[in-house]
């Protein structure tokens, strides 16, 4: 195994964990905890309203860019759905 060999299957690695682990976090926001009632009732605290609707998009772009960026798919686009979210997450939380 060659130094590129071995910096494509970091990347690989790297790429699938982000992924899924965005993926199961949408999930989360859908099926489990406070559901995305929960999660519309948070972003309204933050000022996001209507909360429901921002509860949606984000966990739907969590879901949907996740598998994108595991499975190599338009990766340019699932990587934009992420640096949106993490964007809007830095400005209304930190």
């Amino acid at each position: 195994m060659n130094d590129t060999d071995a910096i494509e299957i970091a990347i690989l690695i790297a790429r699938v964990s982000f992924g899924l682990m965005m993926f199961a976090h949408g999930y989360n926001h859908f099926f489990r905890g406070g559901r995305i009632a929960g999660t519309g009732r948070w972003f309204d605290s933050l000022g996001m309203k209507p909360g429901k609707v921002h509860a949606i998009v984000a966990s739907a772009t969590e879901v949907g860019a996740g598998l994108m960026l595991a499975a190599g798919l338009l990766t340019p686009f699932a990587s934009a759905g992420f640096v949106g979210l993490m964007t809007v997450a830095i400005w209304t939380v930190h």
